[in-house]
């Protein structure tokens, strides 16, 4: 029969507290959902460098009868993503027993600061849109979205050879959705059928022009006088998100830390005790890098 001692009790209440972490990140995350994440469950610390490989571009030659093929020497290329962002939450449970007591009061203190770190990986992600250049911009700051400008995005990605059978998706703003359900062609069950009749009573605008449409409400917005908001329009490989694990705090410093991982993603919750307020403190926190990784795999769509 095990023993209850007060370590194995900590670690238990760790884990308890982590498993109420990640569902409400991933439920929170837009970006962070759709871009390409790569996850290993090993050590790193900030500044470190990760490199990504991307696939090289090959020929298909024709070879005549009685000829010979003709080697190829692809290079494969390489993206490298700095850890460069070390994100946390942190609060103080007065009473843990009491919170662990009732898991809704633990939910109600975790969920914050959750969804503090999702706002953060998604802020730093859709930030990224100035670094791609390789396709020209699409709509025109302060005009609101057409069909045409939403055409003009798959269009040029098409163009850029991204794969057909990689899901596309526009993240926009709250104001470019709007305008997006009100483009009378897709919002009418007589021109568009069930899709249409969706965005008109459920406000789901669901799928157009190829793209999987999400709004997101850190999308980028500059200037003053004639604000600019940077929508984008993007495929799955253009922007990596590269998760590493923290280490464990060192034994004998009073504080017990748990690793939450799901669907490639991963946080790091520390309980450690605050002797000048006689409480438990927790801490999420995660370390990530954001990246562009095919710069011809996105386009600004501006309105």
């Amino acid at each position: 029969m095990s023993t209850i001692t007060s370590a194995n009790l900590a670690n238990a209440i760790v884990k308890l507290v982590a498993a109420e972490a990640l569902p409400a990140l991933l439920g929170n995350l837009v970006m962070g959902s759709l871009v390409n994440r790569d996850y290993e469950p090993v050590l790193a610390h900030a500044g470190d460098t990760v490199n990504v490989p991307i696939p090289p571009v090959l020929v298909a030659n024709n070879i005549a009868e009685g000829g010979t093929v003709q080697p190829q020497n692809p290079n494969l290329g390489n993206a490298q993503i700095v850890l460069n962002t070390h994100a946390e939450a942190s609060f103080i449970l007065p009473d843990v027993t009491k919170a662990l007591a009732f898991p809704e009061l633990l939910k109600a203190y975790m969920q914050p600061a959750v969804i503090a770190i999702a706002e953060r990986v998604e802020s730093d992600l859709l930030g990224l849109y100035a670094q791609f250049t390789a396709n020209a911009p699409v709509g025109s700051a302060g005009t609101p979205i057409t069909e045409a400008v939403i055409d003009a995005a798959e269009t040029a990605l098409f163009s850029a050879k991204v794969p057909a059978t990689a899901p596309k998706y526009l993240v926009v703003d709250s104001n470019t959705y709007s305008q997006i359900r009100q483009i009378p062609r897709f919002s009418e069950y007589y021109s568009s059928g069930e899709a249409g009749l969706k965005a008109l009573v459920e406000g789901n605008v669901g799928k157009m022009k190829d793209f999987f449409i999400f709004r997101s409400q850190f999308v980028p917005v500059t200037g003053t006088t004639n604000p600019n908001t940077h929508n984008l329009a993007f495929t799955r490989d253009a922007l990596g998100l590269v998760v590493r694990r923290l280490p464990q705090p060192l034994p004998g410093t009073g504080a017990v830390a748990e690793y939450a991982e799901m669907g490639n993603f991963g946080l790091r919750i520390v309980m450690s005790y605050q002797p000048n307020t006689l409480a438990q403190q927790f801490t999420v926190d995660v370390l990530y890098g954001g990246g562009v990784l095919r710069n011809n795999f996105a386009v600004q769509v501006n309105t």
